[in-house]
């Protein structure tokens, strides 16, 4: 039996994948509670139907009431802007962990369980040139080291009471925005620049089917544990830069750069670029969950189109 409307509190809202799973939970005809750094990010989230609370992911008493009377957790926000990211990401879990666990006022349901969902990814695998599913090992990528452990965190407070999730989305796109993105951009102007020889599998997933994901896992009072979302696409760099080649005004030129130069430059993020895997979603798919699109490389005119639209 699946109970809603629920009150779901989301961190991340202005963000990417925040923002999508916003409008997901706002359509699904959830009241979500969304935290915001300002007023200017409270008027667009308002405008999204969600009700903004101003608040910093570092500050847990900015946000710790706000957080004690919800029914459900959506944590999708991560401090990129700090070299704190990972001491704030566990101070926020620590913080909606212990809301989740206290009373709350008019639940929606006597048989409902509070739920918190996490987002991780698929960088915590590292290394996955064969199939992986949910109940892979983990072998993160140096980027994505802290990672395991908040995982382990959500999943160890799972209770009679409380049901956890973590969510591992791989290389999130549309909206003009991600890794994706990255690569139109340097293809319209000429250049694209790979790390290693690009014959690497990127997992991927568009932002708007990785937002139903978590609506459904919301929804779902039996949903609990690792879920994988990925469109199982299994496409290589090379196959997604020969594909967006033909719809750019010039076609552009492609440069293979070697790790250890490329690691002088990004850090550990060259790493992640490099990786090959290939990832599997049977726990997200036996929810029902299918995502939309099914390839980059299928829709790559109409995701160039997505991207000169949102960065006109």
């Amino acid at each position: 039996m699946i109970y809603a409307p629920m009150r779901i509190f989301l961190t991340g809202a202005t963000g990417y994948i925040g923002g999508a799973v916003l409008d997901a939970l706002v359509k699904a005809g959830h009241v979500v509670t969304a935290l915001v750094r300002d007023k200017e990010k409270a008027r667009r989230v308002a405008k999204r139907g969600g009700h903004p609370v101003v608040g910093n992911l570092g500050e847990p008493e900015s946000f710790r009431s706000a957080a004690d009377a919800q029914d459900g957790y959506v944590l999708a926000a991560f401090d990129q802007q700090s070299n704190r990211g990972p001491q704030i990401d566990r101070a926020a879990i620590d913080t909606i962990l212990a809301s989740a666990r206290r009373p709350r006022t008019a639940p929606v349901s006597a048989a409902a369980k509070r739920f918190v969902i996490y987002t991780s990814g698929t960088w915590v695998l590292g290394q996955s040139p064969d199939p992986s599913n949910e109940d892979a090992p983990v072998n993160p990528t140096p980027i994505a080291a802290w990672r395991p452990a908040h995982e382990a965190l959500i999943l160890a407070a799972a209770s009679d009471q409380l049901r956890t999730v973590v969510v591992r989305p791989g290389n999130v796109y549309g909206s003009g925005r991600g890794m994706i993105s990255d690569l139109l951009k340097m293809a319209s102007n000429g250049l694209v620049r790979v790390v290693g020889d690009g014959n690497n599998h990127w997992p991927l997933i568009y932002d708007r089917d990785l937002a139903d994901l978590y609506a459904k896992l919301a929804a779902n009072p039996s949903a609990s544990g690792v879920y994988h979302a990925n469109d199982e696409g299994d496409e290589r760099v090379n196959d997604l830069i020969a594909a967006i080649k033909p719809h750019v005004s010039l076609r552009p030129d492609v440069r293979y750069v070697p790790l250890d130069e490329a690691r002088s430059k990004l850090g550990p993020a060259a790493d992640a670029m490099a990786l090959d895997q290939v990832i599997r979603s049977p726990r997200a798919r036996a929810l029902g969950w299918t995502p939309t699109l099914h390839s980059v490389a299928g829709n790559a005119a109409r995701l160039l189109e997505e991207w000169r639209s949102a960065n006109a």
